[in-house]
């Protein structure tokens, strides 16, 4: 048994009554933010005690919007990123005292600006205030099960925190390593596993090689810190599908819904045809695509689990990339500085996937092989990884995780895409039962929506999640 699980705790927090239950929310990014603010709105816990488990200097912001780079700017306009669904402008409001808007509020604000956003919010129900949360700057453990139906969620500072309720939002997981066996370019000064650890891109000089591995919006991101920071040589960008995300039109009239006739298929290609006859339809009258394919939005949840487990899978390998590029646009410019660097030649975009990287001095030769071919080398100073994030509980060697997967508390779904819970949030063994204590939002509750990323849904999952414990105190 691993070590961390028989360890005596040194102090711990003990439910004192039934009226003053103990919530504990593991993860103190966008996701467990917006869950602690909608706690602390429950008329029925206003005597819980809530504690915030963030091991971040500054809680709210977490690893999306921690970056202070002002060239790191929302891919979302600024209307759409409230913490409260009930007050659409929140952010707007507040976006407008700040010194981003002095010449103006931006339609795309800097991350860093909606950071601050959340790390206000949130500090305003920290202790002291009256009622306040209480935060450890630490990581959670292990949450074992105790005799009585409680769990005792313990921190890496020998904390433990006995709970009626546990709610993991850990956010997004870093990318696993891009290709193996040989995994010593992990090592190797010149790969960057992480590119939004502090300063790891300042490292790069401005005339040494670089490859990038992805095309989506991190690596969108990178390029245009790179050119900030002075780089200069030319970039190689290697991707699967070879597409940079589209960049997102003027505002326009929502497209209307056409859910009704979505609501019988379930297949892809079903699904697949309906939306080309919008497209059609739509461009007929001279609108933009970029409408049509939103309205799909409130009813992505349903039509992903109309799917059977072969539909889905058929998605995932076959449209995922086309689906990603659409739905997660770039700021206009973004994609403007990015088409200019691509027009100049200081960034080449390649088609295909990396099979291997090996270290050679202080440089780092990468295989890259396009779909069918036999493929070719490429020499770089630097390798940033910009891959999208590692989804698969089952591979996840977090120890909170582990504890809980070892113990057969969370199940990772059959697509490798999170984990399995009911339609509040409540993880399931694998025998398809639901907890009552342990609850999960935000990015590992994929398999039952598809999208649990952005905003407006975290935000509603947050809501909802709220009431579910505040029906069961």
């Amino acid at each position: 048994m691993p070590q961390f699980l028989t360890a005596i705790p040194t102090q711990f927090y003990p439910v004192t009554h039934l009226t003053r239950p103990v919530i504990t929310v593991v993860g103190g990014g966008f996701a467990g933010t917006a869950l602690v603010l909608q706690l602390r709105r429950q008329p029925a816990l206003a005597q819980a005690e809530i504690h915030l488990i963030e091991p971040r200097d500054v809680p709210g912001p977490g690893l999306a919007y921690t970056a202070r780079r002002p060239e790191y700017l929302l891919n979302v306009r600024h209307g759409a990123l409230s913490l409260y669904p009930e007050t659409p402008n929140h952010f707007t409001e507040w976006l407008t005292t700040q010194p981003e808007s002095t010449a103006g509020v931006p339609d795309f604000a800097p991350r860093s600006a909606y950071g601050r956003y959340l790390h206000e919010a949130l500090a305003a129900v920290l202790a002291p205030a009256p009622g306040g949360v209480q935060l450890h700057s630490t990581t959670a453990v292990a949450a074992p099960l105790l005799p009585d139906g409680r769990r005792a969620v313990r921190l890496a500072n020998s904390t433990e925190i006995r709970s009626d309720f546990v709610v993991l939002a850990l956010g997004n997981f870093p990318p696993p390593p891009p290709t193996g066996p040989d995994l010593r370019y992990l090592t190797h000064p010149g790969y960057h596993a992480d590119p939004w650890a502090m300063g790891n891109l300042r490292r790069i000089g401005p005339d040494e090689a670089v490859l990038l591995i992805g095309s989506g919006l991190t690596a969108v991101d990178v390029l245009l810190a790179l050119r900030q920071d002075g780089h200069r040589a030319p970039i190689t960008v290697v991707a699967r599908h070879g597409r940079w995300p589209t960049a997102h039109g003027p505002m326009a009239l929502p497209y209307p819904t056409f859910y009704t006739e979505l609501a019988s298929e379930t297949t892809v290609a079903g699904v697949l045809a309906v939306f080309k006859r919008q497209l059609k339809k739509a461009a007929d009258q001279g609108i933009d695509w970029r409408p049509v394919l939103d309205s799909l939005r409130p009813d992505l949840g349903r039509i992903w689990a109309a799917w059977p487990l072969a539909e889905q899978h058929r998605f995932l390998r076959h449209l995922v990339g086309l689906w990603a590029v659409s739905r997660h646009r770039s700021p206009p410019k973004n994609a403007e500085a990015v088409a200019t660097l691509a027009a100049e030649g200081l960034v080449q975009l390649h088609v295909g996937t990396v099979r291997e990287i090996l270290p050679d001095g202080n440089e780092l030769r990468v295989r890259v092989r396009p779909h069918g071919l036999a493929g070719s080398w490429h020499t770089a100073h630097h390798v940033v990884c910009c891959a999208g994030p590692l989804l698969d509980y089952a591979r996840l060697d977090t120890p909170l995780v582990v504890s809980l997967r070892e113990a057969g508390h969370l199940t990772p779904d059959p697509l490798r895409l999170g984990l399995l819970t009911d339609d509040c949030g409540a993880l399931l063994t694998a025998d398809g039962t639901a907890s009552a204590t342990l609850f999960t939002l935000g990015p590992s509750r994929r398999p039952a929506y598809f999208e649990s990323t952005a905003v407006p849904e975290l935000r509603q999952q947050a809501v909802a999640l709220a009431a579910k414990i505040a029906s069961q105190v």
